[in-house]
């Protein structure tokens, strides 16, 4: 019901109407209590000050764990406490949250052999490749290649990718993205266009480990990966930084990486296999494993270090139901130094857009709610760490809460506030999952504006950004992004400058801030985004996820165990 609601929904134009957006929720839902909210006072002053002070060369890309962080840390807690919040965990504004910084060196290069034809590849512009282990050396030998098609095990859905294969010790070659990514529609054993869980790297890696595989290289495609191999060389070329795993680690790999699509096609060809061919195969039920008869072998040494990064919060205790909570999210975090740097030599990763922005509007709101006085329920401003390393800070806290999961209404997510102007709609990522759609729909009543489905479903971003970690834990999360069809230049203008930015700025040196920058369309999202958040913290409803949703059941389970909140 919900994937036809969304199929029709994206079909129509792609835009959808005030009336679209009831079709994305359950008839049968219960009438909630959603107060009427006026327009809160947000300071632009505010967002320009802390986005150009977060994204400066001074704080050095934020990487955790680094003087940036620090730096960062402390700017929060201060304007946190000036905009009249609390300290959010006992008398901390922090939540230590415990990492390993992993940072490989000296790599050779990735070799491909059948005993008679090595096919050579360079580290970084052909592979690139991490361990997620804690060994000084990493050495993957002669290990058999199979290629699994998009590496997926899901018998929910009568999906095994691996089955009829051993893969214990050898390295699994995956496809990016879920079998049905090319589909019109959002109709598909995988959702159709929409990515789920399955089509990220995140899981194929975990899968693989927990197959026994020695290593797993993801075969970048453009398209279906939605980022070019720039951001990919970017991301996972410097220090990476994974969760303390304790004394009971899960399996891992030995390398977990990417090649480029054109080499993965030159070493299936050496095994006597066409890469297209496969790839077709490879979206069908049923589809058995290859053995390639390649082997591969790579090396390179890691230097390890333990440390505390730091999630930062604060709370406006509400004034009737203080032990209930609606949480704001944004990831103070980025990558540090960029590799390879820009032409002009430029190797900072300052994340103006990502996130300094989404930072910098927890102070803009936490201002804003201080000043309209505290709502019946308390905000929480969360600002969580090591997003670009997986999540890891949200995770952290979603597993090991300050305020009870099962006391905690709901919350939003913000993740990136392109510069692009006003826009007539806002971007909804995951809509029809649950019942906070309401609250979004009045929102943009009260607001005047339309919603507007992701445009890029088989992007997967619901499952890329922070509010996932509260989803796997039950929490209704909303993740709405700034719309494309802009007032001045329609949605041709909105998806160029969406495109500009995302060849040439995500993940790298030239995400700068600029002064000339227009804060009209930001402001106004930053309106919606104070609008939910009030409204949800004025209820007196317990909004769920809707009937079928994959989080229903958690949340359910964790409701019925409650003796008090939801």
């Amino acid at each position: 019901m919900i994937k036809r609601a969304l199929m029709l929904a994206s079909l129509a134009a792609g835009a959808l109407t005030l009336s679209g957006c009831e079709d994305l929720m359950t008839g049968s839902a219960p009438e909630l209590d959603i107060p009427e909210i006026a327009a809160g006072e947000i300071s632009q002053e505010t967002m320009v000050d802390i986005t150009r002070q977060l994204s400066s060369d001074e704080f050095g890309g934020r990487m955790p764990g680094t003087k940036g962080e620090e730096l960062t840390v402390a700017l929060l807690t201060e304007r946190f406490a000036a905009a009249g919040l609390q300290p959010g965990n006992g008398e901390s504004w922090v939540q230590e949250v415990p990492l390993v910084e992993i940072t490989g060196s000296n790599f050779a290069p990735l070799t491909i052999t059948n005993g008679e034809t090595d096919l050579v590849y360079d580290y970084g512009s052909e592979w690139t490749g991490v361990t997620y282990r804690e060994d000084a050396q990493t050495q993957l030998a002669n290990s058999e290649m199979v290629f699994v098609g998009y590496g997926i095990n899901a018998p929910e859905r009568g999906w095994n990718d691996y089955e009829g294969v051993d893969v214990k010790g050898k390295t699994v070659v995956i496809l990016v993205n879920d079998p049905d990514w090319e589909s019109e529609g959002l109709e598909g054993p995988f959702n159709g266009k929409a990515m789920t869980f399955y089509g990220r790297w995140t899981y194929k890696y975990e899968e693989a480990a927990r197959q026994g595989a020695a290593s797993a290289l993801i075969v970048h495609d453009t398209a279906p990966a939605s980022y070019g191999w720039n951001v990919v060389e970017s991301s996972w070329g410097g220090p990476q930084a994974y969760a303390a795993r304790g004394d009971n680690p899960p399996p891992m790999t030995l390398v977990n990486g990417w090649v480029q699509k054109d080499v993965a096609g030159e070493i299936l060809a050496a095994a006597g296999q066409d890469l297209d061919a496969l790839t077709k195969a490879a979206k069908t039920k049923g589809f058995k494993a290859v053995e390639l008869g390649m082997t591969a072998s790579t090396s390179f040494q890691n230097s390890m270090r333990s440390f505390k990064s730091q999630n930062v919060i604060g709370v406006l205790p509400g004034s009737e139901a203080p032990d209930e909570y609606v949480l704001y999210t944004a990831h103070w975090d980025h990558l540090g130094t960029c590799n390879p740097p820009a032409e002009d030599g430029d190797n900072i990763c300052n994340g103006a857009v990502d996130n300094a922005t989404g930072t910098a509007a927890l102070v803009a709101l936490a201002e804003a709610h201080s000043k309209a006085g505290a709502p019946k329920r308390s905000l929480v401003f969360l600002a969580v760490t090591a997003e670009e390393s997986g999540l890891l800070g949200a995770h952290y806290y979603a597993t090991n809460p300050v305020f009870p999961l099962d006391q905690t209404v709901g919350g939003v997510n913000m993740d990136a506030f392109l510069i692009a102007g006003p826009s007539k709609d806002v971007t909804v990522v995951g809509p029809g999952k649950s019942q906070l759609d309401q609250f979004l729909e009045a929102a943009l009543v009260a607001d005047g504006r339309v919603a507007t489905p992701n445009p890029n479903p088989e992007a997967g971003y619901y499952y890329r950004s922070d509010h996932f970690a509260f989803a796997k834990q039950g929490v209704p999360m909303l993740y709405v992004d700034g719309g494309e069809d802009l007032i001045e230049g329609g949605r041709e203008a909105g998806k160029a400058i969406s495109e500009e930015y995302r060849a040439n700025r995500y993940h790298g040196p030239k995400d700068e801030f600029d002064e000339n920058w227009d804060w009209s369309g930001v402001m106004a999202d930053l309106q919606l985004m104070y609008r939910l958040g009030r409204m949800m913290a004025m209820s007196s409803s317990w909004p769920n996820w809707v009937e079928g949703d994959e989080f229903r059941a958690i949340r359910d389970e964790s409701c019925a165990a409650s003796a008090s909140g939801c």
